[in-house]
């Protein structure tokens, strides 16, 4: 095995996350009358599209709602309106330590840097334009979860990432991420070295639960586990 690509998981693996998204989330289902949504449910799906996501959220709390395509389609549009004007004004929005280092270090070994998240693209590019990221050299391709038939924990973005970049064995391809999904995404897609990161909306604990090969606490100890 000679990994050729990293994928990494955005909010919570790469940029900073403060909660805001959990928070966001049930901001969003008790404006559809959903109130008093447990942090522990949202976190629970958290790496999820964020429509399915909300699917799950719904089904628990107002079963039956879950059917109801427009209701579902509110939710989501009041979330995306949340964090779009979150991610164009907050303060403080910035990669988490060792992120671009990681990123550069691997281009310099001839690995390919990838970025893949449960985000929609209209979410992602405010994150990617503030952080710079739209136009650096040190990443060479992203997807959101919008851009394929499904999103995790099916196997998908990573499969055309992977047809971008011209990988042509799953086993050369490391999967980061700090949740359930992640994981599951990376193990689905049959990829070399799964690598769950304790920075995001999981404690090693909860993460060891999905066996991935690795989990570790910051970026800076990527390098030594795939060069």
């Amino acid at each position: 095995m000679s990994i050729g690509l990293v994928v990494f998981d955005i909010a919570g693996t790469t940029v900073k996350d403060k909660g805001n998204i959990n928070e966001f989330f049930r901001n969003s289902f008790s404006n559809a009358g959903i109130p008093e949504v447990d942090k522990a449910d949202v976190d629970e799906v958290m790496g999820y599209r964020k429509k399915d996501a909300i699917e799950i959220i719904v089904k628990k709390y107002k079963p039956g709602s879950e059917k109801n395509e427009a209701y579902i389609e509110g939710i989501h549009d009041d979330f995306t309106k949340q964090m779009v004007h979150y991610y164009e004004t907050c303060e403080g929005l910035e990669p988490l330590p060792f992120a671009e280092k990681v990123f550069k270090e691997l281009q310099k070994k001839n690995i390919k840097v990838a970025l893949n998240t449960g985000f929609t693209r209209m979410i992602t590019t405010p994150i990617l334009n503030r952080l710079g990221w739209d136009k650096a050299s040190f990443i060479d391709e992203v997807i959101c979860s919008d851009e394929v038939p499904e999103g995790r924990p099916y196997p998908f973005m990573i499969e055309k990432l992977m047809q971008k970049l011209k990988i042509t064995n799953a086993e050369d391809v490391a999967k980061v991420g700090d949740t359930k999904v992640d994981i599951e995404e990376g193990l689905n897609a049959g990829c070399g070295v799964v690598v769950g990161v304790t920075t995001g909306a999981y404690t090693k604990e909860e993460l060891r639960k999905y066996q991935p090969d690795y989990i570790i606490d910051s970026l800076e100890f990527l390098p030594s586990l795939i060069l």
